[in-house]
């Protein structure tokens, strides 16, 4: 029998990256065992389900590259099919209606009365006694099926082989197997995903930080790399790999290997994961996005960009970072970091500057090569520390305290420029 997996969430605006993550295991798991994909929108809440939050939800996973293999099913479109499913029920014996108390007009399932177990792929053996399951609604009074119902329905219909979902629904699921046993069907395969939790081992939620997709897309984060990060959260291929491509995590995918307990998001592993995504962009992809940021900042790249783009992309993990690493290419009236400059440039760090102005003045080529050469000769021959040459000159010419290798900074400035620069900062802070 060929897998089917199913993605069932009930849009309300925002798809948290627990419900996502949900989605990526199955994806997964469907693309390892050569199986289907499938999504099923449980849009049965009208007020929070509307079409603006439905088209967040596929919009995020056409951003994801969440790809399902058949049209999406909607609840809604089946409430026929559920209350005859319930009749089944009734008429079968297995489901009555209330008369008296809190739930008349409720119709209800009736518990079988022994104690149910199921072997869940991911947390094992598990067993409920039957006194901690009581009979429970499946038809509201107002004639409106419940989620219980509705869920396993579908389930049935769409033909799913393995239910992969988080453990909140650990507990709905001995409820579940004694409907789908009722109504004469096969009982799928349960595989209950860890919960994703803070640093404190609480669920993880917008208070922490992002928390949901459209966050990670408005801040820069790539989809792939949310993709990879994700499928790492409770699985991972066991061979030490983190970095990996959506085919390799799909042939190296086993429900099997995925951790039965929380799984912490941990922002700083994401931004490098990002970061790492930005260095495998091809170059011209990383220059869209440095101009996309640069424009909106209001910087217009001049001639070198292409060369501060390269220089750059090995070092920045968000786009958001790009206009504070690069504009003191772009202007020449960037803003000094202030500490850096009280510590660094004084009357001593002054002197040094000056001979640097000499000795980049008798350069006859302007390359880093050269430039790192002269720069090294002059640290050893003036018997100074690295540390007491490269950090003023630095911050004279950008007004940071780090960045990349400053030689190549400097070629792509030019030597005019560098010059220029080195001579304000020593009006401006060293005059008098």
């Amino acid at each position: 029998m060929k897998t089917r997996t199913r993605f069932a969430p009930s849009p309300t605006g925002h798809v948290h990256i627990g419900n996502i993550r949900a989605a990526i295991f199955n994806w997964l798991f469907a693309r390892h065992t050569g199986g289907q994909f499938l999504l099923r929108v449980e849009d049965t809440d009208i007020e929070r389900s509307t079409p603006e939050a439905i088209q967040t939800l596929l919009d995020a996973m056409e951003w994801l590259g969440l790809n399902f293999d058949e049209a999406p099913l909607y609840q809604t479109m089946r409430r026929q099919a559920h209350i005859a499913g319930a009749q089944k029920l009734i008429e079968a014996g297995y489901a009555y209606e209330e008369t008296a108390g809190e739930r008349a007009g409720c119709v209800l399932f009736k518990m079988p009365g022994t104690d149910m177990e199921f072997t869940d792929i991911v947390k094992g053996h598990l067993k409920k006694p039957a006194a901690d399951m009581a009979d429970f609604v499946i038809v509201r009074s107002n004639g409106t099926p419940v989620f219980h119902l509705a869920n396993v329905l579908d389930d049935i219909e769409q033909g799913i082989t393995h239910v992969i979902r988080g453990d909140d629904h650990v507990e709905n699921t001995f409820r579940h197997i004694a409907l789908y046993r009722a109504l004469g069907a096969p009982v799928p395969q349960f595989a209950h995903l860890p919960m994703i939790v803070n640093a404190q081992g609480r669920p993880y939620s917008k208070r922490d930080g992002d928390a949901f997709v459209g966050d990670f897309k408005t801040n820069g984060f790539l989809p792939a790399a949310l993709f990879n990060y994700l499928a790492l959260l409770g699985w991972s291929p066991g061979d030490g790999r983190e970095v990996m491509s959506r085919d390799e995590m799909a042939a190296a995918f086993d429900l099997s290997t995925v951790r039965s307990s929380p799984a912490q998001m941990d922002m700083r592993k994401m931004l490098w994961m990002n970061g790492e995504y930005i260095r495998a962009l091809p170059p011209a992809d990383f220059a869209a996005i440095c101009r996309r940021e640069l424009s909106a900042a209001g910087i217009a790249p001049d001639e070198n960009s292409t060369a501060v783009f390269a220089l750059m992309q090995e070092r920045i993990k968000l786009p958001a970072e790009i206009t504070g690493a690069t504009e003191y290419f772009f202007r020449d009236d960037y803003e000094y970091d202030e500490k850096a400059v009280q510590k660094k440039i004084n009357s001593s760090a002054a002197g040094i500057l000056e001979q640097i102005i000499a000795l980049l003045e008798s350069l006859p080529e302007f390359g880093a090569g050269n430039i790192d050469a002269a720069l090294h000769q002059f640290v050893e021959s003036s018997g100074l520390k690295f540390g007491d040459v490269m950090p003023p000159l630095r911050i004279a010419v950008s007004g940071q305290p780090s960045g990349p290798e400053l030689a190549h900074v400097l070629a792509i400035l030019g030597k005019e420029k560098v010059i220029a620069r080195i001579r304000k900062t020593l009006k401006q802070f060293c005059a008098g």
